[in-house]
């Protein structure tokens, strides 16, 4: 914690990746605040994303999206989970790159694809073939997302291994290797 400062952590990646849930618990762990970012842009916005998408399109959600998030990363440090298009716009890429430190959830397309399915709320996804919208939307956004300061596999396993993927990945990025092996003997400085 004293390593992170003031910055926030960031998640990225896809829809599906598990960026709420983790983020939560990884929060908690963390003693930070937990920030959804779809949550704040709905409440700001008056209205669910689908309907933004409908009644505005997707360049006035992503708007709207990168002022929020904007937002967030200024109100302190917290835990903040991005929706899976936020991180493909250069400004709110550097923003979050000054500010925080991110975490790319990757999750290969079969988990996204089960953990999406019956889900209406996903805009994206409505389309006659939303496995072949997901690994086109995959292809587009990983060159994207390898730009994040760790990557952590999202993988069918108990979430707190995630979380606790995810902080040993905060620790050794903020900390430095060297650190990280010391505390893992369990030596002290």
């Amino acid at each position: 914690m004293a390593a992170l400062g003031t910055r926030s952590v960031v998640l990225v990646g896809m829809m599906g990746a598990g960026k709420s849930t983790i983020g939560r618990r990884l929060a908690a762990r963390l003693r930070l605040p937990f920030l959804d970012a779809d949550v704040e842009i709905e409440a700001a916005a008056g209205m669910s994303i689908p309907d933004i998408f409908e009644a505005h399109g997707e360049p006035h959600f992503r708007d709207g999206e990168a002022r929020v998030i904007a937002r967030l990363l200024d109100s302190g440090p917290a835990v903040i989970a991005t929706g899976g298009g936020a991180f493909m716009r250069e400004e709110t890429r550097n923003r979050i790159r000054d500010k925080a430190v991110s975490i790319w959830l990757k999750a290969e397309a079969e988990i996204i694809m089960r953990r999406v399915r019956r889900r209406a709320d996903r805009p994206l996804l409505q389309t006659p073939d939303p496995a072949a919208t997901v690994d086109r939307l995959l292809g587009e956004r990983e060159p994207v997302y390898q730009n994040a300061d760790i990557t952590i596999w999202s993988r069918d396993v108990p979430h707190e291994k995630i979380v606790e993927e995810c902080i040993e990945a905060l620790h050794a990025k903020l900390c430095g290797a060297a650190a990280t092996t010391r505390d893992q003997m369990g030596a002290t400085s």
